[in-house]
């Protein structure tokens, strides 16, 4: 099927691009996800991807590509119905397979390519994090990638040395490690990924994966050579809806918080 949907409303020209992984089958969410995507979720009022795509706007981010699968025709009636005056909005259409995040990006590489730094954020995730200190950290840094986490508790962790460089993974339940750098792993620190990340475009030539593969699987192998580094998010915000809970949590919370 074609991937080439366009939504423009009088585009500017902005220094950053974005990718919203909307794709997902929202099992998690299962009661609120039979008839709808997860991205169409509604919270106080809007639903997730207008929530998402509102924030990215707020930093004058302009270029978006968001992926979509699961009850894909909705979210492209929703762009056809709620235009977003002065965003350029593309959808990487994943119908006949869904590729999870790493193979999604490559999908979505048409949309992406070129010398903008590319934010990628998970629609169910809600954050006041200032994407602008973000980008910042990130092209100082000197990074292929840039991983927003937080110090919360999870099952499974990303470590990273104490210069916040990438050295593997850690599943806290059962033990599973995947090691990137075995000269650091051992001392580095546990940090929960965020749903939040920055990236170079070069990343799209060092993709060898093929078909559907996460994201993060992607990142410890090139954090093996390449630099992958942390944004340590202390932002007063953020939440995962990814479960009824979660969900439940928010729409108590959230007009206390925005």
């Amino acid at each position: 099927m074609s991937n080439m949907y366009i939504f423009e409303e009088n585009i500017t020209n902005n220094k950053v691009k974005a990718l919203i992984f909307a794709a997902g089958l929202g099992t998690r969410l299962k009661e609120h996800t039979s008839d709808r995507p997860k991205a169409l979720v509604v919270l106080a009022g809007k639903p997730l991807l207008q929530h998402a795509i509102e924030k990215l706007m707020s930093h004058q981010i302009t270029d978006i590509t968001i992926n979509v699968h699961h009850f894909a025709d909705q979210v492209i009636s929703f762009l056809e119905n709620h235009p977003f005056d002065g965003v350029k909005i593309h959808v990487s259409d994943e119908r006949e397979e869904l590729l999870d995040t790493g193979g999604g990006l490559k999908k979505a590489e048409p949309f992406l390519a070129g010398n903008e730094p590319i934010l990628i954020y998970n629609v169910d995730v809600i954050s006041n994090l200032d994407i602008n200190m973000l980008e910042n950290y990130h092209l100082a840094s000197g990074s292929l990638a840039t991983l927003v986490v937080r110090q919360r508790e999870t099952s499974r962790y990303l470590m990273f040395d104490r210069n916040l460089q990438l050295a593997g993974w850690k599943n806290q339940s059962n033990g599973d490690t995947k090691i990137s750098r075995a000269d650091s792993f051992e001392d580095a620190a546990p940090f929960a990924f965020s749903g939040i990340q920055i990236v170079q475009p070069e990343i799209f030539k060092l993709i060898t994966e093929k078909g559907k593969f996460p994201i993060i699987d992607l990142y410890l192998r090139l954090a093996k050579t390449a630099k992958i580094c942390a944004f340590a998010d202390t932002s007063t915000v953020w939440m995962d809806l990814g479960k009824p809970d979660q969900l439940k949590m928010a729409k108590q919370s959230f007009s206390k918080n925005f």
